[in-house]
């Protein structure tokens, strides 16, 4: 459906929209309920593309997932929060730890799993559609990071807390936060 409506449109504006990567600057005018369903869609397929390239160690392509500005926060990524007591384990920081623009969280990423197998799961996502060029969600999540022995090193579930930003290119992860609800460590070691 989304190749026909895109076929559809280009034909009427063969001049400007090239191809289907320009899907947001056609659905800027008309962003009703079939628009939005579309926008929610690519921005599962976004995800999802951000999952695979992860774990497969795609690095363009992840690169790709990203906005040129985007905001990464860490502040809480490797703690939990007790939900009767609210303390941190381990505590976490008093100043937030965000990473700035594509580069810096690729580095940020890579320094982090490029030499550890990775498996990640995203799952019931709620996506909310602010604007015909914005979006929210929510997603969970659940991960293990082992070493190259095939050791646990560390699993754990959760939430990414996430803007989206539509570009020319399509849809873009603009803001990420991690939050645990649980993790659990393995035996493993980050040995390279």
């Amino acid at each position: 459906m989304l190749h026909k409506f895109a076929r559809k449109h280009k034909r009427r504006h063969s001049k400007r929209y090239s191809n289907i990567a320009h899907m947001c600057e056609i659905l800027r005018p008309l962003m009703d309920a079939s628009a939005q369903l579309l926008a929610l869609e690519a921005i599962r397929a976004l995800k999802a593309r951000y999952f695979r390239c992860v774990d497969t160690k795609d690095w363009s392509g992840l690169a790709s997932v990203f906005a040129p500005d985007i905001a990464f926060d860490r502040t809480v990524g490797m703690a939990v929060q007790d939900p009767w007591t609210g303390q941190w384990t381990p505590a976490i920081p008093d100043a937030p730890v965000i990473v700035r623009g594509r580069d810096a969280v690729m580095a940020m990423v890579r320094g982090a799993i490029e030499h550890v197998r990775t498996v990640h799961h995203g799952f019931m996502p709620e996506i909310e559609i602010e604007s015909v060029d914005t979006a929210r969600g929510v997603w969970a999540m659940r991960d293990e990071i082992y070493d190259r022995s095939g050791r646990l090193i560390v699993s754990g579930s959760g939430h990414y807390h996430e803007t989206y930003e539509c570009l020319p290119s399509g849809w873009a992860i603009k803001t990420s936060k991690l939050t645990r609800l649980w993790l659990t460590y393995g035996d493993g070691g980050r040995d390279i």
